[in-house]
């Protein structure tokens, strides 16, 4: 075990005495000696907090943990729901406006198997396997480097900072990752729309884009994406934070059951679908073929009230909504699971 954990390693005495020692017979100024007292005093009781979180059974988790786990749970995640996320894509492109195509989900999986066979539902499935591999690995790795240094002696993370680091990890892989990949998936499904679809699959696509409309192309709504990702991950991040606390109670040592940890993981993404999916219509509005109709972000917002009212803004809510709450819980169950597995085999405390 890593001295940072032993309990004798993290005493008050050997850092204090260090910088006293370090003082005394030189000629340094009392408020420098003050400060470098502090600084050393913030380290050891930041080495005091881990070292607690240790004994009381709260295992920290290690970035490179996290980033890799992250990226498996998302690799498996999305081969499995991506049909409801074509659907739902589906829903919000098929404007009002315009004649409507689909009469429903049913009728959308109908049409779409019946032009396109089955295979006509992963349409689109590269552009996002590609990049939800480094977006969960992003996520879960920037989640865990903001949180660990804010919980609490017993490894415990409160729920007003668990918001503040899933905004963060939101924000953080919008614009790494997630604004990149949903303007390619969106295009890809779009094209397939159209009478004679331009695009014949990922590479082909993105060379096309990238020819046509520069690198650009591929961050089309990136402000509508950095808002829906950081309100996505801060509300995800707070449920679950939320629930796991109550759930743990006094005991941070308490074991989750799979079966919670996806019973919580599927409430997380619900309350996330209900809380932004405004913000994912125009976002997908904004990575759309048509996105040119639209000035910027907000006249797209103002577009949509205006021509189809305010119900539009829910357009592929019940899709969308089985499609989160399938993919958050796997999630978390995938990434619990695998840390599991990478404690055994990687040991890094």
């Amino acid at each position: 075990m890593s001295s940072l954990y032993k309990p004798f390693s993290v005493t008050e005495g050997p850092c204090k005495d260090a910088i006293w020692r370090r003082g005394c017979g030189s000629q340094e100024h009392p408020a420098a000696l003050s400060s470098a007292f502090s600084l050393a005093h913030s380290v050891c009781e930041g080495k005091r907090r881990f070292a607690a979180a240790a004994a009381a059974g709260r295992k920290i988790t290690h970035p490179g943990k996290a980033i890799l786990a992250g990226g498996i749970a998302g690799g498996i995640e999305i081969c499995i729901t991506f049909p409801t996320e074509y659907v739902k894509t589906q829903l919000q492109l098929d404007e009002r406006a315009n004649p409507p195509r689909y009469r429903g989900i049913g009728d959308c999986v109908k049409l779409t198997v019946q032009d396109h066979g089955f295979r006509g539902l992963y349409r689109g499935l590269s552009s996002l396997l590609y990049g939800s591999i480094p977006k969960s690995a992003i996520r879960f790795g920037t989640f865990e480097v903001l949180s660990n240094p804010m919980r609490d002696a017993n490894g415990r993370l409160d729920n007003t900072r668990s918001l503040l680091c899933g905004l963060g990890a939101g924000v953080t892989e919008a614009v790494l990752v997630v604004c990149p990949m949903e303007t390619l998936k969106v295009k890809l499904i779009h094209d397939q729309c159209s009478l004679r679809p331009r695009y014949r699959g990922f590479f082909h696509g993105v060379r096309e884009i990238v020819r046509d409309q520069g690198v650009r192309g591929t961050y089309q709504g990136l402000t509508a994406t950095i808002l829906k990702q950081g309100s996505n991950q801060a509300i995800r991040f707070y449920v679950m934070n939320l629930l796991r606390n109550w759930y743990k109670g006094d005991d941070p040592a308490r074991e989750m059951h799979p079966v919670v940890t996806a019973i919580f993981g599927a409430t997380a993404g619900a309350a996330s679908v209900f809380g932004n999916t405004p913000l994912d219509v125009v976002k997908t509005r904004m990575q759309g073929l048509e996105a040119h109709r639209y000035k910027n972000t907000l006249d797209c917002a103002f577009q949509i009230l205006k021509n189809e009212g305010p119900q539009a803004f829910y357009k592929g809510t019940v899709p969308r909504l089985g499609r989160v709450c399938l993919d958050v819980a796997f999630v978390f169950v995938l990434y619990e699971e695998v840390v599991k597995l990478l404690n055994k085999v990687w040991p890094t405390d």
